[in-house]
């Protein structure tokens, strides 16, 4: 027990902010605790956590992506022309577009680093001004509404219903949340290549001579990473039940803060998917805390500002050792 804690110090310490924030609101508001509030926080944050657990490998692998949002936008406009125009399709059609598409433009991301050489986050920041701007052009900035029924009816797999009052429902989105999160999972701890991306963003130069491939290291995390994107494509279309070209856009700081908090180290070789986890929960819990009290908006984006801040200065820090050296001096 004493070893696992030590191995995970990160998201032991923000599952204790986790749980004192959440005992906070549930003494300060009526709401919070409420099975509406809870099942409404899944709903709307599952997409989040599918682009997290993207992400979270691009960050093990020792790169970074900023263009995951767009990239979705992108593969939401794509296929909804697609699907409208061979008829509707259905969600097989729609799982294999989205996925596609989205794979495609991770392996557009990979091949730029890997090709030419160039750091991710240079990369990443050149293709999401590209996506946008293609998709904008496009599209004219106009959404689509128009979609097939299929993809914006809500499919409700959890449901509880309250006299005099709006039933309580898990969605889709939920479920093929879990999906991603423990597909994620056994990619990077139960797989040869998930050991290999944690050697990869550690050490490239190490797993080079120990015969990794770092050109599939590369194309494997950007396009896990988009792929997650395209999932995440086709389920915010069926939670909003609209094609809106900029909705996404800005949304990649939410994610990368809910990450980096949960313990993902930016210079690679470190992360977990239940630190992605309690890291995407303590965003949603702070933001949706912060709406039932009332707070502006703009507190929102201070206290992530400031979370992300302190998360980076001390990723680096084993608090075990500082904690001995401490009382090691005062003996």
């Amino acid at each position: 027990m004493r070893d696992f804690l030590k191995n995970r110090q990160v998201e032991f310490r923000l599952f204790i902010v986790l749980v004192a924030v959440c005992v906070a609101l549930s003494l300060t508001t009526d709401t919070f605790l409420t099975l509406g509030n809870l099942t409404s926080l899944l709903n709307n944050n599952s997409v989040n956590l599918i682009w997290a657990v993207g992400l979270l490998v691009v960050l093990i692998a020792g790169g970074i992506d900023i263009s995951f949002a767009v990239a979705s936008s992108v593969v939401q406009f794509i296929a909804a022309k697609l699907l409208i125009g061979m008829g509707g399709g259905n969600w097989i059609f729609g799982f294999l577009i989205c996925g596609s598409l989205g794979v495609c433009l991770g392996l557009v991301n990979a091949a730029l680093i890997h090709g030419f050489r160039i750091i991710s986050i240079i990369v990443t920041i050149a293709t999401f001004n590209a996506f946008f701007g293609l998709l904008m052009f496009l599209s004219g900035g106009r959404s689509i509404y128009a979609l097939p029924d299929w993809w914006v009816d809500r499919v409700a797999i959890f449901r509880h219903a309250v006299e005099g009052g709006p039933a309580s429902e898990l969605t889709l989105p939920v479920a093929v949340m879990v999906v991603c999160v423990g597909s994620t999972w056994f990619l990077i701890r139960r797989m040869n290549l998930g050991r290999q991306l944690y050697a990869f963003g550690d050490n490239p130069e190490g797993a080079r001579r120990a015969g990794v491939n770092l050109a599939v290291m590369q194309g494997l995390a950007f396009g896990w990473c988009e792929l997650m994107a395209g999932i995440a494509a086709l389920m915010q279309v069926n939670i909003v039940q609209e094609v809106v070209p900029n909705a996404l856009y800005g949304r990649e700081l939410e994610v990368l803060s809910a990450v980096v908090l949960g313990g993902a180290r930016l210079g690679g070789g470190k992360g977990t998917v239940s630190g992605c986890i309690l890291g995407v929960m303590f965003v949603a819990v702070t933001q949706n805390g912060l709406n039932l009290l009332g707070i502006s908006p703009f507190a929102f984006q201070m206290i992530i500002g400031a979370a992300i801040l302190v998360a980076i200065s001390t990723s680096n820090i084993n608090f075990s050792t500082v904690f001995a050296s401490a009382q090691g001096g005062k003996k």
